[in-house]
């Protein structure tokens, strides 16, 4: 069973960001890279560019929720960093699932 954790401190983002590969589409940025352990982690950024702490609060629990109803799609041994771009604020839940979705299938990393 895979354990989803965290990436939490700038050095782990920062490792993503420069050894991992990047997928975007006009809602989000999506890092990936394979670690091989069995560990699947995630981080999420939304700077101030998308909007006030408000704004910015609602877009990482509704990335937080797409990426939980979808990570038991996703191969194991990888660390993710979303990245959301300002066109988030306007989308709704389920353009956001589809969205994210796509990346992850442009990133090849759903199974099988």
């Amino acid at each position: 069973m895979v354990k989803d954790g965290k990436l939490k401190k700038t050095y782990e983002f920062r490792k993503v960001y420069k050894k991992g590969k990047s997928v975007a589409n006009r809602l989000l940025v999506l890092y990936v890279l394979f670690t091989g352990d069995s560990n699947r982690r995630v981080g999420y950024s939304v700077t101030k560019k998308v909007g006030n702490a408000v704004v910015r609060n609602r877009v990482k629990r509704v990335l937080r929720e797409v990426y939980r109803h979808n990570n038991s799609k996703l191969v194991s041994g990888i660390d993710l960093v979303l990245i959301a771009r300002k066109p988030i604020v306007n989308a709704s839940y389920q353009q956001i699932e589809n969205r994210l979705n796509h990346l992850f299938r442009k990133a090849k990393i759903l199974k099988g």
